[in-house]
């Protein structure tokens, strides 16, 4: 396979990459380097089945010429902050639904006719069930994840119009190597200013669940080699979760910080959109033959470890 990845320089992409190169496959990565990493990917660039382009899913022309050849999309390129839309409410309708639209319409030029998308539980909004299930039917409380529902609309009205299969993958939270934002991220970077003191948005009850980005990608192949449909949608998540405060006692053991005080700002929710329960029905997955092998409590120490080793990627961005 020719694959063709979008955001395949930042942390989800970059480890797919290299997953596909070590089982064999030609990659094509397209990155706009706005939250991807050199770092990720300069270990691959003299290897003959390796290509990188720089570019933006907004540059229409420049994104059909790179997908030619290729046999599948993986489209990962997005805006990767949930709460970005409340400053700037055009960054995910122009990153995410416009963006999509770009790469079906790249697709359509190049008769690709294969994609998974990267989607988010955030289009669950504040689900009544939980454990939730993919047929909930979701009432959106975000921008971030109304933009992702829109994507998936697309990509399924493309499917129906030209025969095309899809792989829409429902992600939780993934952490790991090459982990560059998120809840980790954010608590150490604050340690690292003030290591007496960590500030948490929300009330610290907020229960998440939390996938190692390894168990992910394993995922994700799975289902493309297994899933029949000409829509396939998965949940991405783990059997268990863990609270807020919790996940910041595990940091501060680690980080062998004591007495740390916590304080917080904005109750149940941390910011608006925020959900204060995240826990996903994998049982669709599951039933593929894939289960995660790292617990929540191990993929939250990896990332730890990942960033102890890697300090350099907390200050990499504003």
């Amino acid at each position: 396979m020719r694959a063709f990845i979008t955001g395949g320089a930042g942390f989800i992409g970059s480890n797919l990459a290299d997953r596909l190169l070590a089982d064999g496959h030609e990659v094509v990565v397209f990155d706009n380097f706005s939250t991807g990493q050199q770092q990720f990917v300069e270990h691959n660039l003299n290897r003959p089945n390796y290509q990188l382009v720089e570019g933006d899913v907004l540059e229409k022309a420049l994104l059909a010429s790179a997908m030619r050849d290729c046999d599948m999309v993986f489209h990962f390129q997005a805006n990767a902050d949930v709460r970005g839309g409340m400053k700037n409410t055009l960054i995910d309708l122009e990153q995410n639904i416009i963006g999509t639209h770009n790469v079906l319409e790249a697709m359509k030029v190049n008769d690709v006719q294969k994609i998974a998308f990267a989607s988010s539980a955030t289009v669950y909004g504040e689900p009544e069930q939980i454990p939730t299930p993919e047929a909930i039917a979701p009432v959106q409380t975000s921008l971030y994840g109304a933009s992702k529902y829109s994507a998936e609309a697309l990509i399924q009205a493309y499917c129906e119009y030209f025969d095309w299969q899809s792989y829409i993958f429902r992600f939780v939270s993934f952490m790991g190597p090459r982990y560059t934002h998120g809840v980790i991220f954010d608590f150490m970077r604050k340690l690292r200013m003030d290591p007496t003191t960590l500030h948490i948005l929300g009330d610290g009850s907020q229960r998440k669940s939390y996938l190692h980005v390894h168990d992910g990608i394993q995922a994700i192949l799975t289902a493309v080699e297994k899933a029949k449909d000409k829509t396939n949608i998965f949940n991405l998540g783990n059997t268990e979760w863990i609270n807020v405060v919790d996940l910041a006692d595990i940091l501060c053991e680690t980080l062998e910080l004591k007495d740390v005080k916590y304080t917080f700002e904005g109750g149940a929710r941390g910011w608006k959109g925020d959900t204060p329960f995240v826990h996903l029905d994998i049982a669709r997955i599951r039933a593929l033959g894939w289960e995660p092998r790292y617990s929540v409590h191990d993929t939250i120490k990896a990332t730890i470890h990942y960033l102890k080793q890697h300090e350099d990627l907390l200050y990499a961005r504003s």
